[in-house]
């Protein structure tokens, strides 16, 4: 039995530190609508993910999703990233959902693919090493609602405007919502959210248990990405290893029955015995004094 679970799970892989980048919410920086930032100080260890279209309000767009599949796949070689979060450089929009006019112009076909590109790239969302935080200050409709259901946790202002409004377009989820609201919030409020169409305010989307945190939104329109960043300030002190250890635990574990998901813990659990990072911890309990992680 756990040999067949071991050889189905994604461990954190070994670690390729890649140069540290800046960004910028300038729309022009680098002609690129994903931009990539590592952040440094007493902030290093938190990667950011720009999405700045502003032109189609983040829509989910052909360049626009290559560009996040290369940004996801060099973030996942950097030992140095121990929080990513996702954030807008559009104000007033965290991601639109799909570019429906693009997809106008898209054949049958053509559709498909894009869509089966969708689910790829929420999956890659989904099984990022690292903890990821959605930080949403405005609209985050269909597809963009997707994008931040397949990260591990999700901040939103108290105005921002999200829901899974597919039906309302003749179309359905389409990218993994079907599968991941009912795992946020249950089946029949799952159903009833899909079926409708509605749209959330933050407020609404935290009472029903849709989003970790909603937050005034402030003149700036970055209040939720501001939370976003505190989250991430208090994950970046812990073990790094044994943090990316437990959300495989987690993610694999809620998929299998009881017995399964224990396996799977104990497996995950003994991947981290031997890190010096645990030793670690172990010497700062019994010295009285706070550890110091190197992720190793």
């Amino acid at each position: 039995m756990l040999r067949v679970l071991t050889s189905t799970l994604r461990f954190p892989r070994p670690w390729r530190p890649l140069e540290t980048r800046g960004c910028s919410s300038n729309a022009g920086a680098a002609g690129r609508e994903i931009q990539v930032c590592a952040l440094a100080g007493p902030d290093q260890g938190i990667a950011e993910i720009l999405m700045n279209r502003p032109s189609a309000r983040n829509a989910l767009g052909n360049v626009f999703v290559s560009q996040l599949l290369e940004a996801l796949a060099q973030l996942q070689e950097d030992r140095q990233v121990r929080v990513l979060i996702f954030r807008s450089g559009v104000k007033g929009v965290f991601c639109a959902g799909a570019d429906l006019k693009e997809r106008e112009q898209m054949s049958e076909a053509e559709v498909g693919l894009f869509v089966q590109r969708l689910r790829g790239l929420m999956t890659e969302i989904a099984v990022f090493p690292a903890p990821t935080i959605a930080a949403m200050d405005g609209f985050a409709l269909g597809g963009g609602l997707e994008l931040a259901l397949a990260c591990d946790l999700r901040v939103a202002a108290s105005s921002a405007v999200m829901g899974l409004i597919e039906t309302t377009r003749g179309l359905l989820p389409g990218a993994g919502g079907t599968q991941r609201l009912p795992r946020c919030l249950g089946v029949a409020l799952a159903k009833e959210l899909i079926f409708t169409g509605r749209r959330l305010s933050g407020t609404q989307a935290q009472a029903l248990g849709l989003v970790n945190h909603a937050v005034a939104q402030n003149e700036e329109g970055n209040a939720a990405y501001h939370r976003a960043r505190a989250l991430a300030q208090e994950i970046l002190p812990q073990a790094p290893i044994a943090v990316r250890l437990s959300k495989v635990a987690i993610d694999r574990g809620i998929e299998v029955d009881i017995a399964s998901g224990m396996a799977i813990e104990g497996i995950c659990y003994a991947q981290n015995i031997p890190t010096r990072d645990r030793l670690e911890g172990m010497a700062a309990f019994r010295e009285k004094r706070l550890p110091r992680f190197v992720g190793e």
